[in-house]
Formats: C-alpha cells, sequence, structure tokens
C-alpha cells in the first residue's frame, strides 16, 4: 500500500513539474486535465477546446474522416506541427497522443495528449547555421585575400621589377646625361617605394609564410615587422610550439594577433607586449598582454568590432576567447583551442 502511495506521489510530481505540456481531453477536444508546463505553454484553461493544429487543418481527409488526426488514428508516436495558442500565434511542437479511456456504454473516449515546446531546438539550429554561414564567409574572405596576395607579389610585384630592371638598362645609355640620370634614379627610388608598399600589402593580406612554414614562424616576422614601425614598444613572442595546425587553426590565431597588436599600437599607448603560443596537454593556448593604459571593456565590446571579430574566429574554432582590461592596468587576451590539428565543419 506504501509502495503504491509513493508510486502515486512521484506521478504528481512529475505531472506538475515536467517541461513538457501534459493534458486530457475527450473527443469533443475538450481539455478534461493539464499540468502547469501545459497551461504555460499554450495559454489555454480548463474546458477549453483543443484547437486544430496546423498539420490538420491542412491535411487531405475524406468527408467522413474526424479533422483532428490523433482522435481519428487513436494513437501515434509523435509528430512536428505548429499549435495555435491563446493570444493568436502558432508555437512549433512536438506532439504525441495516446488513447487513455473508452466509456463502455457512452463510448466517449479521452485521450492523453503531450506537447514538447521546438522553439528553443529551432533557435539552436538557427545559431548553428548562422555560425555556419559566418565560417564560410571567413573562409571565403581568407581565399580572397590568398588569391590576392599572390597576384600581388607574382603579377603586379614582378611586372615592377620588370621596369625596375628596364630603367637600369636605360641609366647604361645615358650616362653622359647628369640631369637624366638624376631624374631616372628618382624614378627608380619610387619604383622600389611601390615595391615595398607591394610586399607589405600582399603580406598584409595573407603572409606567404603561414602557408609554407607554419604558425610559429609567422607570427615571428609578424613581431618583428610591428617591432621595426614602432620602435618605442617592447613586442616579445614567447613560445614553445613548432607543429603544424590546421590551416583554420593558423590563419584565425594569425588574425586575432595581427588584430591585437593593431590595436595595442594605435590605442595602447603600451610599451610592452608579451605574446605567449604554448601547447598544453590538451589544447594550444594563446596569451597576449600589455601594460597600456587599458580601456572600458563594455563600451569596446558596445561598439568596436575588432574584438567581436576575434572572438568569432575563436568560437569558429570550437575555442574559448577571454579578454580583460582596466584603466591603467593594461589588457589581457587568453585564448584555448582544442583538437587544434582538425578540421572544424
Amino acid at each position: 500500500m506504501f509502495k503504491l502511495e509513493k508510486e502515486q506521489l512521484y506521478l504528481q510530481q512529475i505531472f506538475q513539474y515536467i517541461q513538457d505540456g501534459i493534458m486530457i481531453m475527450n473527443h469533443k477536444r475538450e481539455i478534461l486535465m493539464m499540468n502547469p508546463s501545459a497551461e504555460r505553454l499554450t495559454g489555454w484553461k480548463l474546458g477549453d477546446r483543443v484547437p486544430f493544429c496546423s498539420f490538420c487543418e491542412n491535411r487531405q481527409k475524406s468527408p467522413s474522416e474526424h479533422t483532428c488526426y490523433l482522435i481519428e488514428h487513436n494513437e501515434i508516436p509523435y509528430f512536428l506541427s505548429k499549435m495555435p495558442t491563446y493570444h493568436g500565434s502558432k508555437i512549433d511542437v512536438e506532439m504525441s497522443t495516446a488513447l487513455m479511456y473508452t466509456d463502455g456504454k457512452t463510448n466517449e473516449q479521452e485521450f492523453l495528449l503531450v506537447l514538447r515546446d521546438q522553439t528553443l531546438q529551432l533557435k539552436e539550429e538557427e545559431a548553428r547555421i548562422s555560425k555556419l554561414i559566418i565560417k564560410k564567409l571567413i573562409e571565403a574572405k581568407e581565399e580572397e585575400h590568398k588569391r590576392l596576395a599572390q597576384e600581388l607579389h607574382d603579377g603586379v610585384g614582378q611586372s615592377l621589377y620588370t621596369v625596375s630592371v628596364a630603367l637600369q638598362a636605360i641609366e647604361s645609355y645615358v650616362k653622359d646625361n647628369e640631369k637624366l640620370n638624376t631624374y631616372i634614379e628618382e624614378v627608380r627610388n619610387e619604383l622600389e617605394q611601390v615595391m615595398n608598399d607591394i610586399k607589405l600589402y600582399s603580406y598584409q593580406l595573407r603572409p606567404h609564410s603561414i602557408d609554407q612554414l607554419g604558425i610559429t614562424p609567422t607570427l615571428g616576422t609578424l613581431v618583428d615587422s610591428v617591432q621595426k614601425v614602432h620602435p618605442d614598444i617592447t613586442i616579445s613572442l614567447e613560445t614553445n610550439f613548432e607543429e603544424r595546425c590546421h590551416p583554420s587553426v593558423e590563419i584565425n590565431i594569425y588574425r586575432v594577433v595581427q588584430e591585437a597588436l593593431h590595436n595595442i599600437t594605435k590605442y595602447a599607448k603600451a610599451s610592452k607586449v608579451v605574446i605567449r603560443l604554448e601547447k598544453k596537454a590538451t589544447n594550444l593556448t594563446l596569451h597576449i598582454e600589455d601594460d597600456g593604459v587599458g580601456f572600458n571593456l563594455q563600451q569596446v565590446k558596445k561598439e568596436g568590432l575588432g574584438l567581436k571579430h576575434m572572438e568569432e574566429r575563436i568560437t569558429l574554432l570550437g575555442g574559448f576567447f577571454n579578454i580583460t582590461s582596466a584603466h591603467n592596468k593594461g589588457t589581457q587576451i587568453s585564448i584555448q583551442v582544442p583538437n587544434w590539428k582538425d578540421d572544424f565543419r
């Protein structure tokens, strides 16, 4: 007896607190019993009639067939549909039902109806698709950068080099014309500057070394180039990592460091920057720290796209991104990337 009472108590607790909407309705679709989740999900009350779902309203049926598929077939496993709610909108639900009771005298029937809200699942699917779209856009952007960098290096760069050689040949024919020699020298100097700019633009679009040598040598080259332009800032790269990552990991790690150094040199007024790339037992970690003026993290997150793009890149790798900053206490960026040899698709 005690065991039976305990089971009934458990069933009552389940009925009250389960997240699925559970209700009993009769053959007229009148609600005879419902749990709090059903009322919260639909807004219906005891005695209300359960409206027909979108599936039943639109399905093809014979004139003698009941509109409600659930009642007509007595029992089905489950199906997805849209159910009208009390405020006029429709919610996506997974529905299941079962014939619970048939009166032997009147032949009236009572049905169990279970509704499971699919809204959260749909939102998760939308988030997954959105994440995939962002990933594909970033990949397409990097591929375009790679193509343009190659074109600048192999196409425009080589053409300019050919012009430079031609100028040298012209110089050999006009040795006695000082004025013309001076002019040619000026043109050569300008041409060299353009060629250097082309190399720089090509490298900024996508460094060739990242595909050939990997992330560590490429970060070293990046640090050296920024150090030359900003000799007042001490930038150090500390790493115990020499392996190759998946290309998606390498280019996204590189872009994060590139963006971080850009922000530091432009806004931080820092005198020291430490970049630490390390291989841990289960992941690859990146830590970037400066001793600059810091900033209001909430304001920058709201207004700036740079931090958002950095976080998006790491999130797409299945990694963890964290940034801390405070006024006059510098900025610290911490990143962890698991499975850094895998393709993140």
